[in-house]
């Protein structure tokens, strides 16, 4: 931004007219915010702009107000003036409530479109377009094929496009991008403004939203307003209690210990976790503890989702846990503090999680990262130096993607009726993604399209036309996210469902045998039914030791943010050589980074083991490999994606040496081999040596020919070409195979291994890897056996639900809470007593006082309904099957007295679990109080499938 221009900041309102000053005087807006002050005046102007700065700063009044000045202000307004796209519908709801009051006062006319908009309101918009028009990425599609939408987006004078960045990595910003420029054939130019969170790379992301027109970056430094501090929670006194009552270990009790403290110090917290599975399983814990913390991710209905929102908002809630769904600008109030629980894996999300804090007048955005393992805790300090540095990554935009490509040809072809394919080809080069496109790339592509009856081609007249395919593609292929089938898991002992698998979960992994972790727990696959969509799986009795096969796709670690990681190893390790004590070294990285010395020694101190116990230091400039007993592990700091394309090229030439296959599993900072015999550290040596780093591409490409994942990727590319119709029923009704080998000289199979390249390794990274250790930058060291740092992926991570064994501490506090739980007593004899007392107030033989039976029931203190069966006449089904439950419990009391109520007391202890375990454990008190924690903690698991 000019230096005028910064002058003008302050000024920046009187930039718009009298109509809308008065509005923003009526709306208490005294002051531009930081982003108003950087953009209003080139917008103002009718410059294309890209407006950067942190979640709820005021971005989308900063985009609006210009363009609400310049609607108001028109003598003549008519039609469709403005268009504003957000990725989430659940934006679009946002959106048109945030803005519903600027339109009333400015008396413009604002409407929402997306999928589930009523034909009628679509109708009406058709007829009489508002002014603004708040809609998604999707819809936009849908429009340009309708004749009265085509009239009515040839006014458009504005777009605004929230959120870019995030669409910007994706193909749904590809498919936009095209989209932007087919409705320049409808409007001719206008101007464009994007919103966007903090991106590494702000000029490529205004290229993307401009299609590489004149683009002004109006960004707000987010890391100058960061109040930061990484922590790992020392266990306390009252942790093990905690634990007990929480059904886990006394580290991870400290870690919900510590994230309710923050919640209780603050008025209003975001939790921010990076999983699905964690949300739950940490949502259970502080149900258990009867927390005021709603629950939000992706899984859950739409109508849940808005109600924590709202409950949020309104101040009900206290803080609200949740995964990326809220990493974007959905409104949910004033936020004094954000919580990120576990390391947030990369720079740009911990300022758009934390940026949510702290916001609405200008204030520092606050924000904890509760680390869970040594490996963790220095990859946050990394992630938070660099933030307070901006040193944020790159969007990874989709560059020249043929299968976009094709469903926008198709868009175009229906859209116009007939175009000529030189037309097509240059409307579509004109989006920033295919700028590169070669022409040949484009025809290939149509083709393609043509000969699977999407769409006509006359070569002679070089003119594309609709076919009989058209339309069916066009409004079954609106979106570029693939549709995936959801298999469902069910233990096969029990029929119990135990949860779902995504349908490319399945098919590039899932095989009997294969095991994987779900809820907390580890399964082995017995059996795949893929008409029935069903994965039978059997429990792995004792996982200890047991590396599971698969544990689901992380959030990758950026190459840069391992490094720094490798750096912090290489800075301390000297240190420690030099006879340094812990806490000393600790004290020098307080100093430096935002966190305490609990926090710091915990995260060195696996470093400081590799060093007293005599092995090199891996870090950013050198590699360690360990080798024992059929595994080698190659210490690598480059992050995922380098990682896994290094372990695919080591896994695959080991392979073809030994005519073996080669166990891979990466992470951030190893790479780990299962090996064949005669397979030695040296062999490993010799590959990273001695392969040419400008071979990696097609060495790569080579070893994916085979792989599940590029079969996958290319069914779903395929889908997008009309190649596969869905009508064709599951995966099971085509051979993977078979398609691979129909496929291979085509522009599908191109663009899936384009997009494997694109989104799961790092082919340009790996390769500058190799070409370090042939100069000599990145040194190579090999030990025979496992180091603290090799083995620390593994054995530094602690699971919400805690394993098997407990300790007698853990017991003893089992033992003192269910004496002071409170049962519901019932005689099932005489129907006519039942009575709510403390489980250690309750006689080693009940009996009614009434009848004097012994057939007494012990129930939940809340289980007056049960009671309510027992008594009644008529049931129905659901009351017989209490009914007969109640029965149970009260022979099981009959027989085995207090014992049997205790265990009954127990969470989640039906009557069956209470006979297994009063009958396993008849003698050892200990193991009584210790099965019936196992049965709470399986519960604990698994208590969202039973509500």
């Amino acid at each position: 931004m000019s230096e005028q221009r910064a002058a003008s900041g302050s000024a920046a309102f009187t930039h718009l007219g009298s109509e809308v000053r008065a509005a923003l005087s009526e709306r208490g807006f005294q002051t531009p915010t930081a982003p108003q002050r950087a953009a209003i005046a080139p917008l103002a102007a009718g410059e294309n702009a890209l407006v950067i700065a942190p979640t709820g700063t005021g971005k989308t009044e900063t985009a609006m107000l210009p363009v609400f000045d310049s609607i108001a202000r028109s003598e003549t307004p008519f039609g469709l003036s403005a268009l504003y796209i957000t990725p989430l519908r659940a934006l679009n709801r946002d959106m048109r409530e945030r803005l519903d009051w600027w339109g009333e006062r400015l008396e413009i006319e604002i409407a929402v479109r997306h999928g589930d908009t009523s034909d009628y309101q679509r109708q009406k918009q058709a007829n009489d377009p508002p002014d603004v028009l708040v809609t998604t990425p999707e819809t936009v599609q849908a429009m340009l094929t309708g004749s009265k939408l085509r009239e009515a987006l040839s006014d458009i004078e504005f777009v605004v496009v929230d959120e870019v960045h995030e669409l910007a990595a994706s193909k749904r910003g590809a498919q936009m991008a095209i989209a932007l420029e087919r409705l320049v054939e409808l409007a001719g130019d206008f101007q464009r403004i994007g919103l966007s969170a903090t991106v590494g790379d702000p000029e490529s992301v205004g290229a993307f939203l401009t299609g590489n027109r004149p683009c002004e970056i109006c960004e707000v430094e987010a890391g100058s307003r960061l109040d930061l501090r990484v922590l790992t929670p020392e266990i306390e006194p009252g942790d093990e209690g905690l634990a007990s009552e929480l059904v886990t270990e006394p580290e991870m009790a400290s870690h919900v210990r510590a994230i309710r403290e923050v919640v209780e110090e603050n008025e209003s917290t975001l939790i921010f976790v990076n999983t699905r599975q964690t949300a739950e399983a940490l949502g259970s814990r502080f149900n258990v503890l009867e927390a005021n913390i709603g629950v939000h991710h992706g899984s859950l209905s739409k109508e849940a989702r808005i109600e924590v929102e709202d409950a949020f908002k309104a101040g009900e809630l206290d803080g609200l846990l949740c995964t990326s769904s809220m990493e974007l600008g959905i409104d949910v109030g004033q936020v004094d503090h954000v919580v990120q629980y576990a390391s947030p894996r990369e720079v740009s999300r911990l300022l758009q999680r934390v940026g949510r804090a702290g916001h609405r007048s200008d204030q520092v955005s606050r924000g904890t990262v509760i680390a869970t393992s040594p490996d963790d805790a220095l990859e946050a300090l990394a992630i938070v130096d660099r933030a307070r540095r901006g040193d944020v990554e790159p969007a990874e935009i989709h560059t020249g993607s043929l299968d976009t490509l094709a469903n926008q040809i198709t868009g175009l072809v229906m859209g116009h009726g007939d175009i000529s394919a030189r037309e097509a080809y240059g409307i579509a080069t004109h989006a920033a993604p295919f700028a590169d496109l070669p022409e040949e790339t484009f025809r290939e592509v149509v083709r393609e399209l043509s000969s699977n009856r999407i769409l006509w081609l006359d070569e002679g007249a070089d003119s594309l036309e609709k076919s009989g395919g058209t339309w069916q593609y066009v409004y079954a292929n609106l979106s570029m996210i693939p549709d995936e089938a959801t298999f469902e898991v069910r233990d096969v002992a029990s029929g119990r469902g135990v949860g779902t698998l995504d349908e490319r979960f399945v098919t590039t992994f899932a095989e009997p045998g294969a095991t994987f972790i779900q809820r907390g727990e580890m399964w082995r696959i017995v059996e795949i039914d893929e008409e029935e969509e069903k994965v039978r799986v059997s429990p792995v009795e004792n996982p200890t030791g047991e590396i599971p096969s698969w544990v689901g796709q992380e959030i990758p670690v950026p190459q840069a943010v391992a490094e720094n990681v490798g750096e912090l190893r290489r800075v301390a390790a000297p240190q420690f050589s030099g006879g340094a004590s812990r806490e000393s070294v600790a004290r020098e990285f307080v100093s430096r980074y935002p966190t305490d010395l609990h926090t710091a020694s915990e995260a060195l101190e696996p470093v400081e083991r590799h060093v007293e116990a005599g092995h090199p230091i891996p870090a950013e400039n050198r590699l360690l490999i360990e080798f024992s007993g059929g595994t080698i592990v190659v210490n690598a700091c480059f992050g995922h994606k380098v990682n896994e394309t290094l372990g695919r090229l080591l896994s695959a030439l080991l392979g073809q040496k030994t005519g073996s296959s080669v166990g891979l599993e990466t992470d951030p900072y190893r790479i780990e081999l299962t090996v064949p015999s005669g397979i030695a550290a040296r062999d490993v040596v010799e590959v990273l040596e001695e392969t040419d780093p400008e071979h990696v591409e097609a060495l790569i490409e080579l070893s994916l020919k085979n792989s599940d994942a590029l079969k996958f990727r290319l069914a779903q590319v395929a889908a997008k070409f009309g190649a596969l119709k869905s009508w064709q029923g599951s995966r099971g009704s085509i051979s993977m195979d078979r398609l691979l080998g129909a496929l291979e000289d085509t522009p599908m199979y191109e663009e899936a291994i384009r997009e494997v390249f694109h989104e799961d390794l790092d082919v340009s990274g790996a390769a500058r890897v190799l070409e370090r250790i042939r100069s000599g930058d990145l040194s190579i060291e090999r030990v025979g056996e496992r180091t603290p740092l090799g083995i620390g992926g593994r054995s530094s991570s602690t699971e919400l639900l805690s394993p098997e064994n407990a300790d007698a501490s853990v017991i003893e506090t089992v033992r003192e809470r269910i004496k002071e739980d409170r049962v519901l007593l019932a005689c099932l004899h005489c129907k006519e007593w039942d009575r709510t007392q403390k489980v250690e107030r309750v006689s080693e033989k009940p009996e009614c006082p009434n009848c004097g039976s012994t057939m007494v029931a012990a129930l939940n203190p809340w289980a007056e309904e049960v009671v309510e069966a027992v008594r009644k006449g008529n049931k129905d089904a659901e009351e017989e099957k209490a009914t007969r439950r109640a029965y149970t419990a009260a022979s099981l009391v009959q027989g085995h007295g207090k014992q049997a109520v205790i265990a009954l007391a127990a969470r989640g202890v039906g009557p069956r679990n209470a006979a297994y375990i009063i009958n396993n454990h008849r003698e050892s008190e200990d193991d009584f109080y210790r099965d019936i924690l196992e049965k709470e903690r399986e519960y604990a698991r698994t208590q969202a499938f039973w509500d």
